[in-house]
């Protein structure tokens, strides 16, 4: 029988652990991938240390992949012509980014995408428009997709276009409301859409969503709002945000609903990715108002677990985005998300895989470094684990963090290990051209395991003025 390599939860809190498990075979509906690359996200963290979602162990958990499908199931859509138009699955051909399912499997392993290979129904994946996007890339989008069309959905706003249409038979089937109708052709675009977070993976998607939903003829909504870390403002920007604001400025409330105001918009729906519960609540709360027909609610869809505890605003209605746990409706949801919506907009080039994945290692056991580094608040956006030129795996997001606003108490630590170079390689590590009031405190520096080539230089330690100034431009000749 044939096995492959898994990254295993043996248990509650214990890290993965490297062992051969036997590779199944695809059942009907089911796709067998080849996993190319894998995405980390922090709910990965959680279910690793504190068993959130896992009903048995040993399991194999993960949710982002891409990878060539290998095996395909009976009844899964091949471009045959009984199949019609659209998705097409061919074996040792297609290549796809997909959502693993072993949440809805009752954490069955072969289920995870934690492993080489991994079962998938077909409805989970979308396959890639063309071999220019990577491995690393295509991984970022499945729950990247995901999340904030889910959030469109049960904030209760039609979906767009041509594509909507095909959901909206497909939903009728199943009961599911999509949040349907349009808007009146005499009708006002009257709304900015909120979105918080929006640096993040999941947040990067919603603005480009948001966008595509404001350029809908039938949209209400006039503008996309988005908050991000002032790094990240001008990308935020170049993404479809119409105006992008500091959360971290105290007065962020404020300046947003001033700013709406000022563009005689109102805000009733916020997406949020990541952050502050309270501050969404806060700028809806500035737009409630009685209507002829009753008090106007708003609606915030939240990406994270909303706590227990979360003080309620009257007329703000908060909805934890999650795909429905019905199987035949969470399948539609998946058609439409990714075999509808992704793969008709990555053909015609007006998405992309966002942020930019950043390689920090390669292979199953890297995935332990990497959801610390998560925890840690260390993560740049998306994290990738591996090359495009092998079997590799990779991660996923949080907020975009800026190492020039991390405290003076804080420890920071910079891992460089199992690297090969040739010829020459310079590597410079501490802080490097920075007053004494700036410079961090706690660094820690490791560099291991690495096979250097001729004309090594390493350089660490703090530095400040004109001797980094003098330091840095040696270090570079």
């Amino acid at each position: 029988m044939p096995t492959h390599l898994a990254a295993v939860s043996p248990a509650k809190g214990q890290p993965f652990e490297l062992q051969t498990r036997p590779t199944p075979e695809p059942g009907p509906g089911e796709l067998l991938i080849a996993v190319k690359s894998v995405a980390l996200n922090p709910a990965d963290s959680y279910m690793r240390n504190q068993g959130l979602f896992i009903s048995t162990y040993p399991t194999v958990i993960g949710f982002d992949i891409s990878g060539l499908v290998l095996d395909i199931g009976d009844n899964v859509p091949t471009g045959n012509a009984d199949d019609g138009p659209g998705l097409s699955f061919q074996p040792g051909i297609t290549r796809v980014a997909a959502y693993a399912a072993s949440f809805w499997r009752s954490c069955n392993p072969d289920y995870g995408a934690f492993q080489e290979r991994c079962l998938v129904p077909w409805q989970h994946a979308v396959p890639l428009p063309d071999e220019k996007m990577t491995w690393n890339h295509a991984a970022t989008l499945p729950v990247a997709v995901e999340v904030p069309l889910s959030a469109w959905d049960a904030l209760g706003i039609p979906r767009v276009g041509a594509a909507a249409d095909l959901a909206s038979n497909i939903h009728a089937s199943v009961g599911t409301d999509t949040g349907g109708g349009t808007r009146k052709k005499d009708e006002k675009q009257e709304e900015a859409l909120l979105i918080w977070g929006a640096s993040s993976s999941v947040g990067t998607m919603g603005v480009q969503s948001g966008r595509l939903l404001k350029e809908d003829q039938n949209s209400s909504f006039a503008a996309v709002y988005a908050t991000a870390g002032l790094a990240n403002i001008k990308y935020v920007s170049s993404l479809g945000a119409d105006r992008v604001f500091d959360y971290k400025d105290p007065r962020v409330v404020d300046t947003i609903v001033s700013a709406a105001r000022e563009d005689g918009l109102v805000i009733r729906h916020c997406f949020l990715a990541v952050g502050q519960l309270a501050l969404c609540q806060a700028v809806l709360k500035a737009f409630l108002r009685i209507d002829e027909g009753g008090e106007k609610k708003a609606k915030i869809g939240s990406a994270p677990i909303v706590p227990p505890d979360a003080d309620m605003v009257d007329g703000v209605e908060i909805i934890f985005l999650q795909p429905s746990t019905e199987e035949g409706e969470r399948l539609e949801q998946f058609r439409y998300w990714m075999g509808t919506w992704l793969r008709e907009n990555l053909a015609k080039g007006i998405v992309r895989p966002s942020p930019e994945p950043t390689v920090v290692g390669k292979g199953l056991g890297a995935i332990n470094a990497g959801l610390d580094m998560l925890l840690q608040g260390r993560a740049d956006g998306t994290i990738a684990l591996g090359g495009d030129d092998a079997e590799s795996l990779h991660l996923a997001d949080q907020e975009r963090i800026e190492t020039s606003r991390v405290a003076a108490t804080d420890v920071y630590e910079t891992l460089i290990y199992d690297n090969i170079t040739f010829d020459q390689a310079s590597i410079m590590t501490g802080n490097v051209r920075v007053e004494n009031w700036r410079r961090i405190a706690g660094r820690k520096v490791m560099i291991a395991n690495n096979k250097f080539g001729q004309d090594v230089r390493i350089m660490t330690g703090d530095q400040g003025g004109d001797a980094a100034k003098s330091s840095n431009d040696k270090f570079r000749k």
